[in-house]
């Protein structure tokens, strides 16, 4: 028995030779697709780089798992299913939580494209291109906009791709770019909001009460006063509506999530502020909302004054210290963020 592997386009140039007949009824094909999960590419990466000369580089965080989003983007097809676009077919299969699909729809996008995987970038790719990033800043930290942008002028040198598939690809890097840029604001926020978890408890539980209580009819405490109050309209729609839940699309979401709350109290979990992914994201975006201007202004400001430069060391050593960046790569992220909200 002979055991050997080769890449799809030698393997159709091989059994499109008439000389090779004799062995293709004696061979037994197994297809090897790329793989699809954006986590799982994230450790292929780990995996290739403590095996090369960038052991030592300081990667900053979200630039490998940036790049593993462009990555598996190249390599899923269209889906066919309605309501489901790439960015959500490619959460769907990292096991992650998407609003209004469930475990079957995997199995119905899997179904549509058994060569799925077959086609698109490679790991290889990625790491070469995070090279020459390296070799071209002369540093030794590198983050996601680094790698977004060598993968992109890689993509003029790649002898395989054609006019028709480079415009695609250029495409896709701006969806990894925005997903970057939501990843970049939301750790920026965490930052400058001290005790972040303690502060989404607070507004969760805030609007679970107010939520609760407009399902159910009710009134709520003042809890100043002690009078009875009608559910908090004005917040439960500020929160809402940072993930786009229109006026009439609100109880249906409210009913949602205390639904969500009874199956976990049935299976003796509790709901806290991980527990629905699209709420969670609501929080953030909502702290981030309230604290826009100070960011903006403390990040963006050529001078800051003094209440403003301790913010911001504030701000750099958590970043340092609790999200594992290293000081070229917090300033970096700070005046990126500062260029984001002043656009």
């Amino acid at each position: 028995m002979i055991v050997a592997h080769t890449n799809e386009s030698e393997y159709r140039a091989f059994i499109s030779n008439r000389k090779n007949e004799a062995l293709q009824s004696r061979m037994i094909v197994m297809p090897v697709p790329y793989n699809l999960r954006v986590d799982d590419e994230v450790k292929i990466y780990e995996k290739l780089i403590k095996q090369s000369d960038l052991k030592d580089v300081h990667i900053s965080p979200h630039a490998l798992k940036t790049a593993a989003i462009f990555s598996v983007l190249t390599r899923l097809k269209q889906p066919k299913k309605q309501g489901v676009d790439l960015l959500k077919k490619l959460y769907l299969y990292n096991g992650q939580s998407v609003e209004g699909l469930k475990d079957t729809d995997v199995k119905e996008l899997r179904h549509e494209y058994p060569d799925e995987g077959m086609s698109g970038l490679d790991p290889r790719y990625v790491i070469n291109r995070i090279s020459t990033a390296l070799i071209r800043r002369d540093t030794t930290c590198i983050n996601a906009l680094d790698v977004l942008r060598a993968m992109k002028d890689g993509l003029d040198q790649h002898a395989a791709i054609s006019k028709e598939d480079k415009e695609r690809l250029l495409n896709l890097v701006a969806v990894a770019r925005k997903e970057y840029d939501e990843m970049a604001k939301t750790e920026v926020q965490k930052a400058f909001v001290y005790s972040y978890e303690e502060s989404a408890k607070t507004l969760l539980e805030n609007y679970l009460d107010n939520v609760e209580a407009y399902c159910s009819w009710q009134k709520l405490k003042d809890p100043l006063t002690g009078e009875e109050i009608d559910p908090d309209e004005k917040l439960m729609r500020s929160i809402e509506e940072q993930i786009g839940i229109s006026e009439n699309a609100k109880k249906t979401f409210r009913e949602e999530i205390l639904i969500r709350i009874s199956t976990y109290a049935r299976r003796g979990k509790k709901f806290d502020y991980h527990s629905h992914e699209r709420l969670r994201e609501a929080i953030e975006r909502k702290l981030f909302a309230d604290l826009k201007d100070v960011v903006k202004i403390t990040t963006s400001s050529k001078t800051p004054d003094a209440m403003q430069l301790k913010k911001i060391n504030e701000v750099t050593a958590r970043l340092i210290d609790e999200h594992g960046y290293c000081p070229v790569c917090a300033n970096e992220l700070l005046r990126y963020i500062g260029s984001l909200l002043n656009r």
